[in-house]
């Protein structure tokens, strides 16, 4: 590793320390306070070594670069609703400590699971309404749980008898927690060298001492509840109450069991969803990319290792991350040293920690829960296509901060999809209708063909469907087939756009079909997706709930235009002007040249060139030289543009007594597409420079065979331009 690159994770990382550590002091503060005053100086202590453990190890194990780990909101959300829902039941203070430490303990186990089970991808797909209600729940409960401290006043005071209890409070503690938010606001503008959380907890410490000078029983550190004390905490050395704390699982009953279990899943999942949150602003800005399971399993070990060691959980946090990488941070050495400059502090700072003022603390995680307030959220109400949005945030948020955490996260999720379903359920499942007599096969057809099937194409109906076909869409569907069924014997569904076809739908579709039969009809599907977005197989999918069985009358096609070319064939069958394939046509047989003199086509004859192909070979290919006019005595010939080695889309396919190969006739370009014999096919080749022989002696018959082909090719364009003026219809859709 490079000096330069050592130099700046070192500064990224003591950095990211200055706002990790007193943010850590504060949430550890922030879940023992509930407990007695004895025990803030714990939570202190809980938190840097937090801090420490997941400074250490997260970075080793995890999967993100410059990600800096440490005690965060959602973990002191959780864990001091639930320290107060224990203390307010009469649990003893060290059996509420074991509690928290389990909790952690479980939730660090669960975030492994997650881990090795890939669910770290899912996590990060949490709808924006509930990342963005559970954040402002949050911080409201952060908030909340700190206006008390902020105002100083006794701990058997809930939050609104100290609200209403102006006589209370102690001013002190109100001018340390403002003089801390003041400079926080104001630090910013002065200066970036120096965190601002660094800054406020230095002046809400000088302004206690200040306030110290007029009231002398300040200066007492034991039994102040206006401080967090002494770190060994309420008289025992700290190892010996870790140890006490271990060695009191035997104690437990399965019942205490059962009752970590929901804070541990609500904490893993937070803590989970704050990591991938960040690590995926991390990879904006770095155009990086992290491994979302790997960052789980190391956080995990990690937060297992802070429950062990008796510290604060965490996950990966936006603001010292932002500062290890703004401080010079690029590599994972830099969280590791935030975690061992934090180890330091508490060893260096130990005399000085005692004497943080408790509202400076409360002052930072204040203004920590403004800044998790979703306010952007609020634009919200100004449009009405996303009100619904932000009553699923208002939910999640009320659910939050009255109920749970868990349960607000469950409720959003509930909405969330309730609004998904509604939203499909809203937009229209049909793209694109329009009918036989509009839309044609590719296969080209002689005038009295395209007559006939112009004037039958009223029976028949195109609809390509589009988004996710299931119980919620169904009866739209019904209403959209149930008048084609009245009016078309044959109905094809285009399936190209849709994106899911559940068994609702799928049962729909057989009553479609039954009810065609009864008519004599066919219901027919194209371009059924081979890997829809879930993965499934939609052909085979159709063949197991029964909708592509033989004995049906529902048919599948690849392609919109093998569909199209199926019902014509039926239609041509119909009026018995369906061509033969068997017999080589002759000269006097096509189109081009009927009513001719035989002495004519007779020495035209002459100058053609007969030609044999199997099915499947190439006649030509696009790029080839060769000047010759094809037309086709039997068989058939596809003619397809290549895309790639692996693609091609198909322009025409050409049937007896039709021609091809006309432009590099007329222009003597090289071929501009394929042209694959689709069957065994029989063709006369004519030359251009034959073709101008001939023209030298037969002038009038090569002049009308120009005409002719003008001709052809004017009625194929329009027939193109009324396609796709069908197809560009608004009124199709």
């Amino acid at each position: 590793m490079r000096i330069g690159t050592l130099i700046g994770d070192f500064w990224g990382g003591l950095g990211a320390m200055l706002v990790a550590v007193p943010s850590a002091i504060a949430f550890g503060v922030a879940v023992f306070a509930p407990l007695g005053d004895a025990y803030a100086a714990q939570g202190a202590l809980a938190g840097i070594l937090g801090a420490t453990a997941l400074g250490l190890i997260a970075p080793v194990l995890g999967g993100t670069h410059r990600l800096i780990s440490a005690p965060c909101a959602p973990a002191a959300a959780v864990l001091s609703a639930l320290a107060i829902e224990a203390t307010e039941a009469g649990t003893p203070p060290e059996a509420v400590l074991l509690q928290l430490t389990l909790v952690c303990a479980a939730a660090g186990v669960l975030q492994l699971v997650f881990g090795f089970a890939g669910i770290g991808r899912l996590i990060k797909y949490m709808p924006y309404p509930v990342v963005s209600g559970y954040l402002t729940g949050v911080g409201l409960i952060i908030i909340l749980s700190q206006v008390p401290r902020f105002l100083g006043t006794p701990k058997s005071l809930a939050l609104a008898q100290a609200v209403a209890s102006p006589t209370a409070w102690h001013w002190s503690a109100i001018g340390v927690g403002g003089a801390t938010v003041a400079v926080m606001l104001l630090a910013p503008r002065l200066t970036k060298a120096v965190p601002a959380a660094i800054l406020g907890l230095a002046a809400g410490i000088c302004a206690y001492f200040g306030f110290a000078l007029a009231a002398p029983e300040l200066l007492t550190l034991a039994h102040n509840p206006l401080v967090v004390g002494r770190l060994e905490g309420s008289g025992a050395g700290f190892l010996a109450t870790l140890e006490a704390r271990w060695s009191s699982l035997g104690g437990l009953a399965p019942s205490d069991l059962g009752r970590i279990l929901v804070p541990a899943a609500t904490l893993a999942i937070l803590l989970s969803i704050d990591t991938l949150k960040t690590c995926v602003v991390l990879d904006a800005l770095t155009r990086s990319r992290h491994d979302s399971n790997r960052e789980l399993i190391g956080q995990g070990v990690a937060n297992l290792a802070a429950a062990a060691a008796g510290g604060m959980p965490g996950a990966g946090t936006m603001g010292a991350t932002l500062v290890n990488l703004s401080s010079g941070g690029q590599t994972r050495a830099s969280a590791i040293v935030e975690g061992a400059l934090a180890l330091v502090a508490v060893v260096v700072l130990a005399p000085l920690i005692g004497w943080v003022p408790i509202a400076g603390l409360a002052g930072i995680l204040i203004l920590v829960g403004a800044r998790m307030i979703d306010w952007h959220s609020f634009g919200f109400l100004r449009a009405r296509s996303t009100v619904l949005d932000f009553a699923v945030i208002a939910a999640v948020v009320i659910v939050a901060v009255s109920y749970s955490l868990v349960a607000a996260a469950g409720v959003g999720v509930a909405l969330a999809v309730m609004l998904f379903i509604r939203e499909q359920i809203g937009s229209s499942v049909v793209h694109r209708r329009t009918s036989g007599g509009e839309v044609f096969s590719k296969q080209m057809r002689l005038p009295d063909e395209m007559t006939l099937l112009q004037a039958r194409g009223g029976e028949t109906a195109i609809l390509e469907l589009q988004g996710s076909l299931f119980f919620g869409t169904a009866d739209q569907l019904y209403d959209v087939l149930e008048p084609e069924l009245k009016a078309r014997r044959f109905i094809i569904l285009d399936l190209q756009r849709v994106q899911s076809v559940d068994l609702t739908a799928a049962h729909l579709l057989e009553q479609i079909e039954d009810r065609l039969a009864e008519r004599k009809g066919s219901l027919l599907f194209s371009d059924l997706p081979r890997n829809l977005p879930s993965g499934r197989d939609l052909q085979r999918y159709f063949g197991e709930v029964g909708l592509a069985r033989a004995e049906h009358r529902a048919y599948v096609f690849d392609e919109l235009d093998n569909a199209l070319e199926w019902v014509e064939d039926r239609i041509l069958e119909e009026e018995h002007v369906l061509r033969a394939q068997e017999r080589p046509i002759e000269l006097r047989e096509i189109d081009l040249f009927s009513g001719r003199k035989p002495e004519t086509l007779a020495a035209l004859d002459a100058c053609m060139e007969r030609r044999s192909y199997q099915a499947g070979e190439k006649i030509f290919a696009c790029g080839d030289g060769g000047d010759e006019l094809l037309l086709i005595r039997r068989g058939a010939v596809r003619v397809v543009l290549p895309i790639s080695r692996q693609e091609a889309h198909h322009l025409a396919t050409f049937g007896r007594g039709d021609f091809f190969g006309e432009m590099s006739f007329l222009d003597r370009a090289p071929r501009s597409a394929d042209a694959i014999a689709f069957t065994n096919a029989e063709l006369f080749a004519l030359s251009r420079q034959r073709f101008d022989e001939f023209a030298a002696e037969h002038p009038r018959l090569a002049t009308q065979l120009l005409g002719g082909l003008a001709r052809v090719l004017a009625i194929r364009l329009r027939y193109a331009n009324a396609e796709l003026r069908a197809l560009r219809s608004p009124g199709s859709a």
